[in-house]
């Protein structure tokens, strides 16, 4: 069977700590969506190690790691992080494989991706300008090109056509640019992706479920970043909820088991967008500070808020979240009073549910208020040491969404999760 772990809100929840925790119970762990848009950041020998693509049970030596079709893969940042993980001692000619089926990522399609940010304005989606989603453009407009492709003798005269196609979506924005410095990558890039073990995907996986194995799905970005139901048009351009595995990876629905769910104990948002619990006052200056909120990918800060229960709620319903874990519960610890929205006052009207559209109204969260715990929650390791306050705050929410946080992260390390029964 597979697991399932994914974010609930926009992203950054610190799934990659949490994919790390749990990866010595799986025999693969697989990337199913995304691209090196997203930043997961994991501790290794006490050194802070950013992972782009790569997933994160690569620095388990007995853990098989797979990029699944469903990724749009940049072969550079491919070999730059290979060879960071490779500085560990890791040998990923034995347990990191890329599916054959997976989308490359082109320099003009970073040139696209920069050119058309831009030509926003203010209306700017708060893309990472990583080339992500002119790749899926391509991918659905069947012009792409795959990791499968790089072994035809015609690859460069492929690669040429597309690129030329992108020159001259390029010239209506009037872009002009030098990017062969990227291309020269991009080619060093390919020819390292080549000597990797590039495998079929979907029997790949489907042979190690038909032997028993344990699998673990790895999500990027955060379930309302989803393309389809997240906060559009501020989204990613990919599925980032639990239907997005089957897809992803090449694997049927049945054979999904749980879904663990990351949340922060409060919220946070790179980007443009909605973010209706933001908090743009000194409570919000000092949850960034304290929880050091900043883009693993973008290094941009992070717009911060209270924790939102009505969206967290439409996450839990849209994945079938059977577990929570929450991370980041000690950047709590200095506040005297937490807020917690229950409702949102939608054009003077309230409700319990996400608008299909959060731009354009008037949407005011409501919010339920809680004792701050205050005192050093870091240092907790079990679950009778969790103060009655940090309880309450839990139970709530357990409450509410219908789910169990079944899980506290309470700091970067490996060792500093809470598990409740």
């Amino acid at each position: 069977m597979i697991d399932v772990i994914l974010g609930l809100q926009w992203g950054d929840e610190g799934k990659g700590k949490i994919v790390d925790f749990f990866a010595s119970d799986y025999d693969v762990i697989a990337r199913f969506q995304g691209g090196p848009n997203a930043g997961h950041t994991l501790y290794v020998d006490n050194t802070k190690v950013v992972l782009h693509q790569i997933p994160s049970g690569v620095f388990h030596s007995n853990t098989i790691n797979l990029i699944g079709n469903g990724v749009v893969l940049d072969p550079v940042t491919l070999k730059r992080e290979c060879d960071t993980v490779s500085s560990f001692g890791i040998d990923l000619k034995k347990n990191l494989f890329v599916a054959e089926r997976t989308h490359l990522i082109l320099p003009t399609h970073r040139a696209l991706d920069k050119a058309s940010e831009i030509s926003k304005g203010h209306d700017k989606i708060g893309s990472t300008l990583k080339g992500i989603g002119p790749t899926y453009m391509d991918k659905t407009g069947r012009n792409g090109l795959r990791v499968g492709d790089l072994v035809r003798s015609d690859f460069r005269t492929a690669y040429d056509k597309l690129s030329k196609k992108h020159w001259q979506l390029l010239d209506g924005y009037s872009f002009d640019e030098d990017i062969s410095a990227w291309e020269k990558e991009f080619f060093d890039g390919v020819e390292f992706l080549k000597g990797l073990n590039i495998v079929s995907g979907e029997y790949f996986i489907n042979d190690h479920l038909s032997a028993g194995k344990r699998i673990l799905a790895e999500g990027a970005q955060g379930s309302m970043l989803d393309i389809d139901f997240g906060t559009f048009p501020f989204v990613t351009s990919s599925n980032t909820i639990t239907a997005g595995v089957c897809s992803g990876l090449g694997v049927a629905p049945q054979k999904i088991k749980d879904v663990l769910g990351v949340t922060k104990a409060y919220c946070t948002r790179v980007g443009g967008g909605p973010f209706p619990t933001e908090l743009e006052d000194s409570i919000g200056e000092e949850l960034r500070k304290i929880g050091n909120e900043f883009g693993a990918t973008t290094g941009r800060p992070r717009r911060c808020g209270w924790i939102d229960l009505v969206a967290l709620k439409f996450a839990c319903m849209i994945n079938g979240v059977t577990k929570i874990v929450m991370t980041k519960a000690d950047v709590l610890d200095s506040f005297d009073e937490l807020q917690v929205c229950t409702a949102y006052k939608a054009d003077g009207n309230n409700t319990e549910e996400v608008p299909y559209q959060m731009t354009g109204i008037n949407l005011e969260p409501m919010y339920k208020k809680f004792k701050g715990w205050k005192i050093d929650s870091s240092v907790l390791k079990v679950e009778k040491e969790l103060p009655a306050a940090m309880q309450q705050y839990v139970g709530f929410i357990n409450q509410y969404l219908g789910v169990k946080v079944n899980y506290i992260s309470n700091g970067p390390g490996r060792d500093q999760i809470v598990s409740l029964s």
